[in-house]
């Protein structure tokens, strides 16, 4: 099996983590993309390490990045049948990681971004212990007519979308956080205004928060 890799930051505190957060990249791009957002966080929670694996394959439509799977249309049949495909060696990497640093399900959470959010919700909701929780930018939920047979945990998420998303509209999110919802999910979802295909100041600070109580950390003196 294809064995991930990608660059990491922290914790910031130094020494052993207490925490960690794992950011998956959209298609096309690779784990520095996402690592970026380590900086800005990790003063928050000095604790936690942060990991940006690339994804499993070259990107057919750019040469330089990657794709956890092909994306040929917007296809919700395709985007399952791939998100299944890249499952078993997203999972192995946690599992990597968690036993590299010692910590637990309880102390770990997935941010995925675009097809990394795919990616997050595919695999967070169907291991056997839950997650401490899982941040969906930009994306949508795969093969939701599957999920009620095959979820197995039911960690809190939060979903975050651009109104003016032209590449993966924001009802997607909002349909996925009602799916989610009836299947008992705790489901937070900010649509952030006036942002395309990305992360703006507002959804990463919705972000922030949430990973904070998530990972029970405590939240900065404003």
């Amino acid at each position: 099996m294809t064995q991930l890799d990608g660059p990491s930051h922290g914790p910031q505190a130094g020494g052993k983590p207490g925490h960690m957060v794992i950011l998956l990249h959209g298609y096309g791009a690779d784990g520095n993309d996402l690592i970026g957002l380590a900086p800005v966080l990790a003063p928050l929670m000095p604790d936690v390490v942060f990991h940006a694996p690339n994804a499993p394959e070259r990107c057919e439509g750019s040469p330089f990045g990657y794709q956890w799977f092909p994306v040929s249309r917007l296809d919700p049949a395709l985007a399952l049948a791939g998100a299944r495909s890249a499952a078993p060696v997203l999972d192995a990497y946690l599992d990597d990681k968690m036993a590299e640093h010692g910590l637990d399900e309880s102390r770990t959470c997935l941010v995925g971004f675009s097809q990394g959010t795919m990616m997050a919700l595919h695999v967070g909701l169907r291991r056997p212990k839950p997650l401490a929780g899982i941040v969906g930018f930009s994306g949508m939920l795969a093969g939701p007519e599957v999920l009620p047979a095959e979820i197995r945990s039911r960690p809190p998420v939060l979903l975050i979308h651009g109104d003016q998303d032209e590449l993966l509209p924001h009802a997607l999110s909002e349909h996925a956080a009602e799916l989610l919802r009836q299947n008992g999910l705790g489901v937070g979802l900010h649509i952030a205004q006036g942002i395309g295909h990305g992360i703006n100041d507002s959804g990463l600070s919705h972000a922030a928060r949430f990973l904070l109580q998530a990972l029970d950390l405590p939240m900065p003196a404003r």
